[in-house]
């Protein structure tokens, strides 16, 4: 096994996403990805160099605006997990 040089290492672009048997499943699940999440991640929002507590309401906006996808599949999630018991419980017992 190879290390190279440790004491000073280079770095390449990394390795390659291996080729996929089911390209249409990881197709889809890009588009999903692409659909839920449009925006671009706001970078100068992350200062690893400053404490956390200068957040401002304009920066929570642009934070919530970036996960906007996430909280609208969230929501439908949690919508689902709630109504889908709920209504098979009613067809169940009130067998309507």
């Amino acid at each position: 096994m190879d290390l190279g040089n440790i004491s000073k290492p280079t770095y390449g672009p990394g390795p390659e996403a291996p080729g996929s048997s089911t390209p249409g499943l990881v197709t889809m699940a890009h588009g999903f990805l692409r659909l839920v999440q449009p925006n671009p991640l706001p970078i100068e929002l992350i200062n690893f160099g400053q404490p956390q507590s200068t957040f401002s309401r304009e920066h929570i906006r642009e934070l919530l605006l970036y996960e906007l996808g996430f909280l609208v599949c969230t929501a439908i999630g949690v919508l689902f997990i709630i109504l889908v018991p709920l209504v098979g419980c009613c067809f169940c017992c009130c067998r309507c």
